[in-house]
């Protein structure tokens, strides 16, 4: 699978299942390094006009459910899994609050889609699939940082086999080391041949290999980086669903060819930190074969 390929069916957990109350809210929000605290309706009403966006995108959308494992940080589901032809991997998180995550995911998956586990990624490993993109079946590359290590990266590999490419991209530290900075951050496919980044960002030898791929690199404007315009998720080649309040970075997708759709994501993205690829694990993307 990779990244921009038509959406055909995506998992999702809402603030009902992920944030359950204002008072779990209120207990977890600044432990767990969110900007401020998410207001429940309000979030509530967000992400159900974000899942109608991925339905008229043509997804089929599958809500998680709530479990004793979770903590708010559980909305942005992209993070626990890697989805393969094979089944699924559950990551070993590098947020130690995070860990219930995967199997949790996994387990409701399975039940409620048929996919399989592969396999975990184990300790010393840490792996988030926010750290993780795919250019094609046999291509991808993965950040290194503070919830993804070399460790967790060989693992993933011995799992997808020898015929998987990966890519190794240093990641540049965040400000706390218990803030989110994954490769996703940074980098957000939208086409087989266009990638939006952050080019301050962005080692060479990754903007290398990404030319060497075929990909042009746009790269979003200094003052809108802050606010994850960077991270925008691709429904299909060219069709982009990114945070509204972005003029900037939406201007130049557009002049790119890019068919944008914004949401509003005040509470479910921004103060959580988590744009529309976090709030999103993609199961299926049309002629798009899986690892």
């Amino acid at each position: 699978m990779n990244e921009y390929s038509p959406l055909q069916r995506v998992a999702v957990r809402g603030p009902k299942a992920a944030f359950r109350s204002p008072s779990d809210i209120d207990r977890e929000w600044q432990a767990l390094r969110f900007h401020a605290a998410p207001s429940f309706d309000e979030a509530l009403s967000e992400h159900e006009a974000f899942t109608s966006a991925l339905k008229l995108a043509g997804a089929e959308v599958v809500n998680l459910g709530p479990s004793d494992a979770l903590t708010l940080d559980s909305l942005y589901v992209r993070d626990a899994l890697i989805v393969t032809a094979r089944g699924l991997i559950a990551c070993h998180m590098g947020r130690a609050s995070r860990r219930g995550e995967p199997l949790a995911n996994a387990t409701e998956l399975e039940r409620r889609t048929g996919l399989k586990l592969l396999g975990e990624i184990k300790p010393p490993g840490t792996l988030e699939g926010g750290d993780v993109i795919r250019l094609d079946a046999y291509t991808m590359a993965v950040g290194i940082g503070p919830r993804t290590n070399h460790a967790g990266v060989d693992q993933l590999q011995a799992l997808l086999g020898p015929n998987v490419a990966i890519h190794r991209v240093p990641l540049p530290a965040p400000d706390h080391p218990d803030d989110v900075f994954h490769l996703m951050s940074m980098i957000s496919p939208l086409d087989v041949d266009l990638a939006l980044v952050y080019a301050p960002l962005i080692p060479k030898p990754f903007s290398d290999w990404l030319s060497r791929h075929g990909i042009e690199q746009i790269s979003v404007p200094d003052d809108e980086f802050p606010t994850m315009g960077c991270n925008v998720l691709a429904t299909g080649p060219r069709q982009a669903l990114m945070l509204s309040g972005l003029p900037k970075t939406q201007q130049l997708l557009e002049a790119h060819g890019v068919t944008v759709t914004t949401y509003a994501g005040n509470e479910i993205s921004r103060k959580g930190e988590g744009g529309p690829t976090c709030l999103t694990l993609p199961l299926h993307r049309a002629a798009a074969p899986f690892l």
